[in-house]
């Protein structure tokens, strides 16, 4: 598990003293619920609630002879709530407190999945209107392209950021049931109208139709969630990687006082914050496939699914509330060298704006074929020789007869290539951000 990343509120949802104070909860609404109903006495319902209590060591040690944990958990709250405990989880199958119990840890630990990332947007938002204009070079296929700015890639984080908001947020509601529908969802042995109660009680829905269990396609929806965000987390922070690279050097994540690279190398400052995340992205991208394992159950239910749920909720929320917290504070002191971006940008001599010239070429009449074999020519060239690519197109004597050389030179013009920067920062920050 990645107990080492765990801070103390993700922590604390998925501890087995959270958990089985959860327990005890859908307990209590179940037994409240009941007594509302006349089907338990009234005073067995504030007994429940007002000396039910547990102490872990005793859960632990009566589940080493029981091998049940529901067991365990009853008879340690019995001990406490005295001769009305025989109303206690009185109806119920062990699935209606696990499987309702569950939902409320996932929704508290999915809130606050949801805080961290506004508050990671709220970091790439202030970055990117900071490198709103900041130049540098795009890149595909890992080779120089055309002209971008800092602030558009943190632009697109932003966007991105927005969707796996929305997906966890659609995945909470997905997972906010509960259910008390006793051994194989049929009701035997209580009213769907106790259900409604105790799901009211929790603000949870009921499960509009149950197994023993609630079905699980609703918690690999959440797993697929998280791992999607914790992908988003891994291309961000693989982008600052590749460009804190010795080679190209234009931004590095932060490196603290007294910080060590490297054992041996005293010059090192390596990206591990950022290779962190991407190696956790990699243990939730699995923990969501053992969720879809889990989708498969036999017949009314088996408990194949349990022991991989003990393992991949709690390590896929503490992974990924640690990728978040600690990507925020890359963004916020992340490094920029915009001096070694426009180094970068002017590396290859100006063959980055060849598409300009492209389409001017085609523009004025040229064949789109003619028009490229005409800049390409000139383009390997500058790239073969390391010769100014405006001076060899002016030269060349089929383009000059097309094209000016004012006209040219205006097709270098880098604040031409960017002017829409404004309209995009508006569409994706609001008016207020160009």
């Amino acid at each position: 598990m990645i107990a080492r990343y765990t801070h103390p509120e993700m922590g604390g949802i998925w501890s087995d003293e959270h958990r089985y104070a959860t327990w005890l909860k859908v307990e209590i609404a179940a037994a409240e619920a009941m007594a509302g109903q006349g089907i338990i006495p009234a005073e067995a319902a504030r007994a429940i609630r007002e000396r039910g209590a547990f102490d872990v060591a005793r859960i632990e040690a009566i589940e080493e002879t029981t091998k049940h944990d529901i067991i365990a958990f009853t008879t340690a709250v019995a001990e406490h709530v005295g001769p009305e405990a025989r109303w206690l989880h009185f109806g119920l199958t062990s699935s209606d407190v696990l499987d309702t119990a569950l939902a409320l840890q996932m929704q508290d630990a999915c809130d606050l999945v949801l805080a961290r990332l506004e508050a990671l947007r709220a970091a790439v938002r202030e970055r990117a209107l900071e490198h709103r204009r900041t130049p540098m070079i795009g890149r595909t296929h890992g080779v120089h392209a055309e002209p971008t700015t800092l602030g558009w890639k943190l632009a697109l984080w932003y966007e991105e950021l927005g969707r796996d908001i929305v997906r966890v947020q659609r995945a909470r509601a997905t997972i906010s049931v509960g259910k008390i529908s006793g051994a194989v969802g049929t009701y035997a042995h209580l009213d769907p109208a106790i259900e409604r109660a105790v799901c009211a009680a929790l603000g949870l829905e009921p499960a509009p139709v149950s197994s023993q269990v609630i079905q699980r396609d609703r918690h690999a929806e959440l797993l697929a969630a998280l791992a999607i965000t914790a992908a988003s987390l891994e291309k961000f922070a693989l982008e600052i990687r590749g460009l804190q690279k010795t080679e190209i050097g234009e931004v590095e994540e932060p490196f603290a006082k007294g910080q060590k690279g490297s054992s041996a190398m005293p010059h090192k400052r390596n990206p591990i914050g950022c290779e962190q995340i991407v190696g956790l992205a990699r243990v939730l991208r699995g923990n969501a496939g053992a969720a879809l394992e889990n989708v498969a159950l036999w017949h009314e239910r088996d408990i194949s699914h349990s022991s991989v749920e003990r393992i991949i909720l709690p390590d896929s929320f503490i992974g990924l509330d640690h990728m978040l917290r600690r990507f925020t504070r890359i963004v916020a002191g992340m490094v920029v060298y915009p001096d070694r971006m426009r180094r970068n940008l002017d590396l290859l001599h100006g063959v980055i704006f060849s598409g300009s010239v492209l389409l001017a070429l085609a523009s004025r009449g040229v064949s789109r074929e003619q028009a490229y074999e005409w800049v390409q020519r000139n383009a390997m060239r500058s790239s073969a020789e390391g010769l100014e690519f405006r001076g060899l197109l002016r030269a060349d004597r089929d383009l000059a007869a097309v094209l000016p050389a004012a006209d040219l030179d205006r097709l270098f013009d880098l604040d031409h290539q960017l002017r829409h920067v404004d309209e995009v920062f508006r569409r994706v920050f609001g008016e207020g951000a160009a």
